[in-house]
């Protein structure tokens, strides 16, 4: 295909401006519910973001490497940007304000949303690189199914498995004695060990839908529709047995996120390549800088939460309680327009980038 295709751009730029958005709300004490993670089981439009961004990677490694041969030029590339991700992402893990600028070692986060990324990226480029899609299809099935058999069947120390946040939960168990307390919480992490597997699947099922993107199969939109639906069905009907869950990435959780991708891609790809629509432009601009905006946005964030005056006031609670605290503004509003607004300056800082042209690969 030699036009770029453009919704994906847009899709990828979207992603990241929704990422910073439930991430930097003006108060952690008030936010309305679609912006917040589930308790637990169950999704909430946040719990869709990141695998959405994890399947546009997919999408992105079928465009990038549709015409290379596996080699090791190719391999060397990979890992180079997959160290990149996760060195980054520990970075923003142990990186504090005040010297000697690093959290104590016991204190650091190992696992993270750019650790994730990189796993994931290297996973599915050598997998899109060496298989082809049948063979890829069949791999994605048994993470699926096996994740699920592993989580829910197989006895841990002598108790039945659970779904719970509970200690005889197989991925927390992992989390916890391997990790230690370089976790997000106590007893689990999000983004930890044994739930990267099914999320590696995210990301190759954003490689189907590239495939279909980049060949010359006619009615892509309608196909990428049925594929949605096809996978919210299959989802929910899984919930059923294995409850939908984003911090232990369920194989439910999975495919309803990815089915929504499909449908939320396949409407931006009618309006954009298919009717020759022209919107969106300010999302492709950061897509053309999705990780640096993303690893921007997280460093500064850090900052103004960690830098405190005198009274130890915050930078971000000076900023919030000066700018957006106003009589008759509900506290949560409040908090959203600090989200947007701080959302709002990263997708500018695309455009500036992307219009001079500055594009950091990482």
């Amino acid at each position: 295909m030699k036009e770029r295709i453009v919704s994906v751009d847009i899709f990828r730029g979207l992603t990241i401006a929704l990422m910073i958005l439930v991430n930097t709300p003006g108060t952690w004490e008030a936010v309305y519910p679609p912006l917040r993670h589930a308790d637990w089981h169950g999704y909430t439009p946040t719990d869709l973001v990141f695998p959405f961004f994890l399947f546009i990677v997919g999408t992105s490694i079928v465009f990038a490497y549709k015409n290379k041969q596996p080699g090791p030029a190719v391999y060397r590339k990979i890992v180079v940007r997959t160290l990149k991700l996760i060195g980054l992402g520990l970075f923003l893990g142990a990186f504090k304000v005040e010297p000697p600028f690093i959290l104590p070692f016991e204190e650091i986060r190992f696992p993270g949303v750019l650790q994730r990324i990189g796993v994931v990226f290297f996973a599915a480029s050598l997998l899109y690189l060496n298989f082809n899609w049948k063979v890829l299809l069949g791999i994605a099935t048994t993470i699926l199914l096996g994740y699920w058999i592993w989580m829910g069947f197989i006895p841990l120390e002598g108790q039945a498995p659970t779904f719970e946040r509970a200690a005889n939960n197989w991925a927390n168990y992992i989390d916890l004695n391997v990790l230690g307390t370089h976790m997000y919480k106590p007893d689990y992490d999000p983004e930890g060990l044994l739930s990267t597997l099914p999320s590696i699947v995210s990301a190759l099922l954003g490689v189907f839908t590239g495939l279909l993107l980049v060949s010359d199969r006619a009615e892509k939109t309608r196909t990428m529709v049925l594929i949605g639906v096809g996978m919210l069905v299959l989802g929910y009907l899984w919930d059923l047995v294995f409850p939908i869950n984003k911090a232990l990435w369920t194989s439910s959780f999975v495919l309803v996120t990815a089915g929504w991708a499909n449908l939320v891609l396949a409407l931006i790809y009618y309006l954009t390549d298919v009717r020759g629509l022209r919107f969106g432009s300010i999302f492709k601009y950061a897509g053309a800088n999705a990780i640096t905006v993303y690893f921007l946005s997280s460093f500064i964030t850090n900052i103004f939460y960690q830098k405190k005056n005198e009274a130890g006031v915050s930078i971000h609670e000076q900023l919030f309680n000066t700018l957006y605290i106003h009589q008759g503004m509900s506290p949560e509003f409040s908090s959203l327009l600090y989200g947007l607004s701080v959302t709002g300056f990263y997708l500018l800082l695309g455009w500036w980038m992307y219009r001079k042209k500055i594009f950091i690969k990482v």
